[in-house]
């Protein structure tokens, strides 16, 4: 190979040796056949690009203005065998696109259970998925074990050859959970629970991260991914078992504040319905539960009067915990039945407190159209 071919050819293996091509080389069966469908994409559009390129280039050669050989016919204007061609090759590319995505799009829904882990493996339907309940925190990756009592921060792992059923939400803003070697990404919403189905095939360590920018300190909120054997995923739920830290809600509401580039680390305990109050919103003791409060509104409402009790549900993870507008906190705190003559309803307004700290405790569910009392914080004055 001469010189010029070598210094030619040193900037592009000089790129090429800095790139990652954990996408089209994943290592679970999601993202397997996700790159699949990528490489049959690229290729069918490749049948009408190259062409199209090469005929740019021999189109420009041939007629050229010193060719005087090739014939010049300035009043042809139709031919009906290329309308044919021109028109029918991308019109078949695009239907075999449109079948392709189509089925893609139903085979790979990440709210699909598996049901192969590999090529030729079909699922074992004994063998119980691996539960992990995924939060999105700012700037950090909270993971959940609910069937092992166990939590990890940035780091997780799972076995080969075990479905994973993924419960997806966030504290505050939107995020992208995606680890590109084990399936595509999927959102993380506060409020909102998204779910992914996956698998992965190989051990080894791989990056997960969030695909959505989520502000200042972005750039640090990714994970370490871990596919291990039987053995070894044993060994790393020993080791967080036997972590001292435990996790509870007043542990989770310091872990939630912003924070960027926390080293991984593990929770021996967690409290069992910590995953299900971050979904609905109300870690905090006392506050009214999204879940409640749709409950509420199925039955058809609070009345104009609790309108201003929905604005609290809009979530503030700073110091002014549970308030969404004005400068003092408000906050729905729940609905009880108090002891008041049948057919009496009294609003019951406490002065403005900080919830933490304030001891609250959440009231039962009273069903509606009995005596009911609404608990909120505000600065209002008793009325009846």
């Amino acid at each position: 190979m001469s010189r010029l071919k070598l210094l030619l050819l040193l900037p592009l293996a000089v790129v090429l040796s800095g790139c990652n091509f954990v996408v089209m080389a994943p290592a679970g069966d999601v993202a397997a056949q996700q790159r699949d469908l990528i490489v049959v994409s690229t290729v069918l559009m490749l049948l009408i690009v190259l062409p199209v390129m090469a005929l740019t280039v021999w189109f420009a050669w041939r007629y050229r203005h010193n060719n005087d050989a090739a014939k010049y016919d300035p009043d042809w204007d139709h031919s009906t065998g290329l309308e044919l061609v021109i028109w029918s090759a991308p019109l078949l590319i695009i239907i075999c696109l449109g079948a392709i995505t189509w089925m893609g799009t139903h085979l790979l829904d990440p709210y699909r259970s598996l049901d192969r882990i590999a090529a030729n493996r079909p699922i074992d339907r004994d063998k119980a998925p691996l539960e992990v309940n995924v939060v999105a925190l700012d700037w950090k990756w909270l993971f959940i074990y609910p069937e092992y009592g166990i939590a990890s921060l940035n780091e997780m792992a799972a076995p080969v050859d075990r479905p994973i059923n993924f419960r997806i939400t966030s504290s505050s803003v939107m995020n992208s959970f995606y680890v590109p070697a084990l399936a595509g990404m999927i959102y993380a919403m506060p409020g909102m629970e998204t779910k992914l189905h996956a698998v992965i095939n190989h051990a080894g360590n791989y990056r997960g991260l969030s695909a959505n920018y989520s502000g200042a300190g972005f750039s640090g909120m990714h994970f370490a991914f871990h596919g291990l054997d039987d053995a070894g995923f044993d060994q790393w739920i020993a080791r967080a078992k036997a972590s001292p830290d435990k996790l509870g809600r007043p542990e989770y509401l310091q872990l939630e504040r912003p924070s960027s580039n926390e080293k991984p680390r593990a929770f021996g305990a967690v409290d069992g319905d910590l995953f299900r109050a971050i979904l609905n919103m109300c870690v905090d003791t006392g506050k009214m539960c999204m879940s409640e409060m749709m409950a509420i509104d199925a039955r058809g409402g609070s009345g104009m009067a609790g309108l201003n009790n929905t604005l609290p549900l809009a979530y503030d993870k700073y110091a002014r915990r549970g308030t969404a507008l004005g400068p003092q906190p408000s906050f729905v705190a729940g609905i009880c039945t108090p002891e008041e003559p049948q057919g009496r309803v009294t609003a019951q307004v406490r002065e403005s407190t900080p919830l933490l700290g304030a001891g609250l405790k959440r009231p039962s569910l009273a069903p509606l159209g009995s005596s009911t009392s609404f608990l909120f914080g505000s600065t209002s004055k008793s009325q009846s």
